[in-house]
């Protein structure tokens, strides 16, 4: 059977945005078209009550008007580009300086602004399809996206696939912020995060990496053991004082293209657990720390700053100006795939 759907608005040319609901036994979710974000997601706490526990908005309107990346899949690169540009194969590419002066998720009109084509919808899963053609937000090469969220196992499995006839950059994401306790029971802080990673990228000005990999041991950075998110995010290290709190990648452990687990978080409110598993080298964890001025949210709660988190798999950001960093470059031809599950459960003390 095919996945429920709606007309959720219209672009202003007219052309439909959908919202399609997947459904596997206690949990569901729903996604867009536009963006391709997640609008909701929902599973058990403790007493088996249904929990929306993504944050999002009502109406196309608001979609269009934040700049958030509210729940948006993110490319052609997710992060930033130092500088915003890059050099491949001899030739250097100038992108939108649209994060000061550096380049991030994709430029102006990335893929989280962009319509999606549904390709196939089932109960569980659904597929979208994206074209970005040669010198879309200043990247080469006509890139051809497939990305499918599937819900199975207790989790929501994201898979990309992608292939450009030039040699490209390709580092796609989804830009989902969690609140384990429900969209609208505010801050964070009290959830609990922990980071498989030994090593993370240390900033600088504009948060571009330095290029470092530095141990976490003796650091705010070290999330290796399950701790209340907001236990250390505002202690006076320079790194949580460029950032305005956690935003920050961090090396997965172990990282060598197979699906590995790389984080894990918790809700003592509700009970619900997540698990980030990925075959990607890096996790961004993003603590919400500038989420205040976007509109109004679902059920006409209003976000505030740290009211979500994201745990965003990709290559290691401005990693094209990093040689030292895994590569994001698909060469021509190639095919890029990645996969992501977010994998849910209940847990009842720490």
């Amino acid at each position: 059977m095919d996945g429920r759907g709606r007309i959720f608005g219209h672009m202003p040319g007219g052309s439909p945005v959908e919202e399609i609901t997947l459904t596997d036994g206690a949990l569901s979710c729903s996604v867009l078209s536009y963006g391709g974000a997640v609008r909701t997601l929902t599973v058990p706490d403790r007493a088996g009550r249904p929990v929306d526990i993504v944050l999002g908005f009502d109406n196309l309107e608001d979609y269009r008007a934040h700049d958030k990346y509210m729940g948006a899949l993110v490319g052609r690169c997710a992060n930033r580009i130092g500088k915003a540009k890059f050099a491949l194969g001899g030739m250097e590419f100038p992108l939108a300086a649209n994060d000061g002066p550096n380049h991030l998720h994709g430029g102006l009109v990335g893929f989280d602004r962009q319509v999606w084509t549904v390709e196939k919808r089932m109960d569980r899963a659904v597929t979208l399809s994206l074209f970005s053609p040669d010198g879309q937000e200043g990247y080469p090469g006509n890139l051809r996206v497939e990305v499918t969220y599937t819900l199975q196992e207790g989790g929501l499995a994201i898979e990309y696939q992608a292939r450009s006839d030039r040699d490209t950059v390709c580092n796609l994401t989804n830009h989902t912020y969690f609140n384990l306790s429900g969209y609208h029971s505010g801050p964070v802080r009290g959830q609990h995060i922990q980071i498989l990673a030994e090593q993370y990228t240390p900033i600088g000005a504009g948060s571009i990496p330095t290029g470092a990999l530095l141990p976490v041991v003796g650091t705010p950075m070290d999330l290796r053991r399950l701790q209340p998110i907001g236990a250390h995010e505002d202690e006076p290290f320079d790194q949580l004082a460029i950032a305005g709190g956690y935003d920050h990648n961090w090396a997965v452990n172990g990282w060598d293209g197979q699906l590995r687990q790389a984080a894990r978080a918790w809700s003592p409110d509700t009970g619900i657990s997540l698990e980030v598993w990925t075959t990607l080298p890096g996790v961004q964890f993003y603590g919400g720390n500038y989420l205040a001025g976007c509109p109004v949210g679902k059920g006409g709660v209003s976000y505030d700053d740290r009211w979500g988190f994201c745990l965003e798999t990709q290559y290691f950001p401005d990693a094209l100006n990093h040689p030292n960093f895994p590569s994001p470059i698909l060469g021509a031809g190639m095919t890029y795939h990645s996969k992501t599950i977010y994998r849910f459960g209940l847990r009842n003390e720490q």
